[in-house]
């Protein structure tokens, strides 16, 4: 409700209808300021945590072992060709003895049988080798 000063009699009758927002005002800037108090203040840096002279070094990065099947079913170990199923059993061993297993990274041809994969595949399993990935899937999209 606001007031009027001066003015006619005629005008005194009716009813003012404004509200008075002065109490308002005053409350949100109390607000306001109560607001810019409570936050913290914004530091413009950033805290790194640089490492010290005595930091450890790098990971070794893993040995890769690349194993290639043939379409006619020759195993070829990074390159050199194994004489057979037995001369694979024989590297696997010796990979698996490693301090770090290394990856292993399986290439099938596209017209490889299935089971010389997947015996290959069981080979490394059954030696402990669990980093086992096929590489060169492109080939086998249509």
């Amino acid at each position: 409700m606001g007031i009027q000063i001066g003015g006619s009699e005629e005008r005194e009758a009716e009813v003012m209808v404004e509200m008075n927002t002065t109490p308002l005002i005053d409350v949100m800037l109390v607000l306001l300021v109560m607001l810019i108090i409570t936050i913290p203040i914004q530091l413009h840096s950033v805290n790194l945590e640089m490492p010290s002279a005595s930091a450890p070094s790098p990971p070794v990065q893993p040995q890769v072992v690349r194993i290639d099947i043939t379409a006619a079913g020759q195993l070829v170990w990074n390159g050199e060709a194994l004489a057979d199923r037995e001369a694979l059993e024989a590297k696997l061993q010796t990979a698996s003895l490693l301090p770090d297993a290394p990856e292993i990274h399986l290439r099938p041809d596209r017209s490889a049988r299935y089971d010389i994969v997947a015996g290959v595949l069981a080979s490394a399993q059954r030696h402990g080798l669990a980093k086992v990935g096929l590489v060169g899937s492109e080939q086998f999209t249509p």
